[in-house]
């Protein structure tokens, strides 16, 4: 009778050979050498041979993930960032209708995003921070139902936040901060039951925070939420505390006026609350002095009573790749 080691040995080995016998799917070869063409010497020079899976003796190409369905071997991850590619979106990459990852970030991409990235059914992380991308922001992204992870800073996006985001029922992390964003802040977005990071910072949106949160439950896992350099104005609602997932609430830099409701000392959980450069005045909650995980309140440029202190001091909050790792 076989070992368990000698199972696992033989399933390794045709695994082995069904990748290295499998063909790759003719329309991602296609669609790969297309944007290969399109890309530049940064990465042909490490894209050897046809197949982007990988023929006979050569590897797959450098960020080209492959896996084997059926009888064939088809794209499933695409990863081409920090390398300086210059110009349009490659709409060929809309054709990998098997991609689960995408991610071009940091290069010089410019233009907009191809409405048919509603295409890639299938995708479950679309990263195109720290580029040039310009336009609005397609509706069709609201598309791409398995998507978790929507990664848009750091580009040139204009108008409106699409309020087709709200139809993606999996997303946990949202950024779309340092771009040009105009209008208000779809209140459906507090419809997303996963969502856990929100970032709209920096960028032109206006409307109250009332008005964001209007729905009953709205976001139920939001964690950290950056609304900062905008121009939103009004209070902060006492309704805000309903959000009892909140850890991170960053107002700074806004329009925002009154007192600040003693309910928000309430969150469980909050951590960091940045209330500094906007128009809030009165006094705040002994509540808050005595919030039990509270490390940091910043009140500078305000108009808060004589006495009135800061909590902890004040840094810029910065997270990591590797704390949104999939």
């Amino acid at each position: 009778m076989a070992s368990r080691y000698d199972l696992l040995l033989i399933c390794v080995l045709s695994l082995f050979l069904a990748l290295t016998h499998s063909k790759t799917l003719k329309r991602d070869v296609k669609a790969l050498n297309e944007i290969k063409a399109s890309l530049g010497w940064r990465v042909v020079y490490s894209w050897v041979g046809d197949d982007p899976c990988g023929d006979g003796d050569l590897p797959p190409w450098s960020g080209v993930t492959c896996s084997t369905q059926g009888d064939y071997r088809v794209v499933t991850e695409l990863e081409v960032y920090a390398v300086s590619i210059v110009g349009p979106f490659p709409i060929a990459v809309t054709n990998l209708l098997d991609l689960t990852r995408l991610d071009l970030h940091n290069n010089k991409l410019t233009g907009p995003i191809p409405p048919q990235i509603g295409r890639l059914k299938r995708l479950k992380v679309l990263n195109l921070r720290w580029n040039k991308l310009q336009d609005v922001i397609p509706p069709e992204i609201g598309e791409l139902k398995r998507l978790t992870h929507l990664y848009l800073s750091f580009n040139s996006f204009k108008g409106e936040i699409p309020k087709e985001l709200a139809a993606l029922p999996e997303l946990r992390y949202l950024y779309l901060q340092e771009n040009r964003l105009i209008g208000r802040i779809p209140a459906e977005l507090g419809t997303l039951q996963n969502l856990r990071h929100l970032d709209a910072g920096n960028n032109h949106l206006v409307g109250t925070i009332r008005e964001l949160i209007r729905f009953d439950g709205s976001f139920p896992s939001l964690r950290n939420l950056y609304l900062n350099n905008n121009y939103l104005s009004g209070g902060i609602p006492a309704q805000l505390s309903n959000l009892t997932s909140l850890e991170i609430v960053y107002l700074s830099y806004n329009k925002l006026i009154g007192n600040i409701p003693f309910a928000i000392a309430h969150i469980p959980k909050l951590t960091f609350l940045y209330l500094d450069h906007n128009q809030f005045s009165g006094r705040i909650p002994d509540a808050f002095y005595k919030h039990p995980f509270l490390k940091e309140m910043y009140i500078e440029g305000n108009m808060f009573k004589q006495g009135v202190n800061p909590i902890g001091t004040h840094k810029v909050l910065e997270v990591s790749d590797a704390d949104f790792a999939v």
